[in-house]
């Protein structure tokens, strides 16, 4: 118990440190997530070590998830789940808020034919990682050589800003975090305006020049 208070404190005082700006006494962040190991989260918010004016900036997993069910019960349009429509979503500037579960565990490969030299991207996870038909050309049975493998995670975490987006980790440790990695693959986002994904695909597969993205 005294360790984990020691954990608490130390915390706490980091917290202070990175995320308040000594010149003005106020937060350097707009929000801020909380993560970690079973209840260590909660003991840090309810503590009077945390410090009050960090308090006020975490931002309410089951609050942002909630929001992003009632786009999808109320049928908006507004959302997009899983790997490849998220990606899409992405690529077209429309995801406000991109959600996605902190253990997320696919990689991202970029793979080169052998034979034509043409770029694929891939986004694999462990399953997938290990058949090696995902680097073999579909048609003409061609090698994909790999010239990089990226966890999506650590992708997403260097590129987000690109794409105009903010970028929410979540755990699936709540009732509505199990839901979203249970239900929706552990990642989708919340749109800036409308989306019919199907009219895209056919966008897509009309020949406009987007990234092949399985």
């Amino acid at each position: 118990m005294e360790k984990r208070h020691n954990y608490v404190r130390k915390t706490a005082e980091l917290a202070t440190q990175f995320y308040i700006n000594p010149a003005t006494s106020q937060p350097n962040v707009s929000g801020l997530i909380l993560a970690g190991s079973a209840d260590f989260k909660t003991e840090l918010s309810q503590s009077d070590m945390f410090d009050p004016r960090l308090q006020a900036k975490i931002l309410n997993e089951k609050r942002l998830i909630g929001k992003y069910f009632e786009e999808i019960s109320q049928d908006t349009g507004k959302y997009v789940f899983g790997v490849d429509d998220t990606l899409k979503g992405l690529e077209m500037g429309a995801v406000e808020i991109l959600i996605v579960w902190e253990n997320l565990d696919i990689n991202r490969y970029v793979l080169k034919n052998a034979s034509t030299g043409e770029i694929v991207i891939k986004h694999l996870n462990k399953d997938q990682d290990s058949d090696q038909s995902n680097f073999r050309d579909s048609t003409t049975s061609a090698e994909l050589e790999v010239q990089e493998k990226t966890s999506l995670l650590e992708w997403f975490a260097n590129e987000y800003k690109q794409f105009g987006c903010t970028l929410e980790f979540v755990t699936n440790k709540s009732q509505e975090g199990s839901q979203f990695c249970r239900g929706f693959g552990g990642i989708g986002g919340i749109l800036r305006y409308q989306l019919d994904m199907r009219s895209f695909d056919e966008l897509s597969d009309d020949g406009e020049n987007y990234e092949d993205i399985e």
